[in-house]
């Protein structure tokens, strides 16, 4: 699946009218890091916003069937983010065994272009980064287009590796990179390990059931 490549591009935008139109309304938004919540997917109330957003950004929109198979099975690994009631980011992602690995996938990321740039992506992926290693997971997998700088940037930043490139992986024939996240091993560095009170508390009410619903990554 390209879901993450293609999303993670819009994170940063590609330009285009419908993107020049929403910046000239939506540009003077100001806020601060506080006024921005973000809470786990809580239930069918919250498919519609995340379905808006994707639909939104992406110029081929995903069926609803996509979007069910991961927030109903993983609902744990979906993140939210709300500025004065309204959803301006999102992420959504699974995690399964695969060769042997039990392993984390990100499938969507997004965040509106007024809010771009303020380190809403980078929390909204952070926390389901936390959540996959306290569930057990090894690593963590996406990918993104070679030509998508400002992805390629912001999960260089989080620690990800380019670890293949696919060629013509899109069906627009561009090159993608896949990307991999390697957590350390408990016992190398028990100094990196996450408080894992810290996320298994109200937003993140399922993360010590990642190994109940597991399926085969892609």
């Amino acid at each position: 699946m390209d879901a993450a490549g293609r999303v993670g591009e819009e994170v940063v935008g590609r330009g285009g009218e419908k993107e020049e139109k929403n910046e000239v309304v939506e540009e003077a938004v100001s806020f601060s890091h506080g006024e921005i919540e973000y809470v786990s997917y809580q239930g069918e109330h919250h498919l519609p916003l995340i379905m808006g957003l994707v639909d939104e950004e992406l110029s081929e929109p995903y069926s609803i069937f996509t979007y069910r198979y991961f927030v109903y099975l993983w609902p744990q690994l979906c993140f939210l983010a709300f500025h004065k009631g309204r959803c301006i980011g999102t992420v959504v992602c699974k995690m399964g065994e695969h060769r042997n690995t039990f392993r984390g996938y990100i499938a969507m990321l997004v965040v509106i272009k007024p809010y771009r740039g303020k380190g809403i992506a980078t929390e909204l992926v952070s926390r389901s980064i936390q959540v996959m290693m306290v569930s057990g997971c090894e690593e963590v997998t996406l990918e993104a287009e070679v030509t998508n700088k400002g992805a390629l940037a912001l999960y260089g930043r989080l620690g990800f590796i380019r670890a293949k490139r696919l060629y013509k992986y899109y069906l627009n024939g561009v090159d993608a990179f896949r990307l991999k996240l390697l957590f350390p091993r408990p016992d190398m560095n028990p100094l990196l390990l996450l408080n894992e009170d810290e996320y298994c508390g109200e937003t993140v009410q399922h993360c010590t059931q990642g190994h109940d619903h597991h399926h085969h990554l892609h």
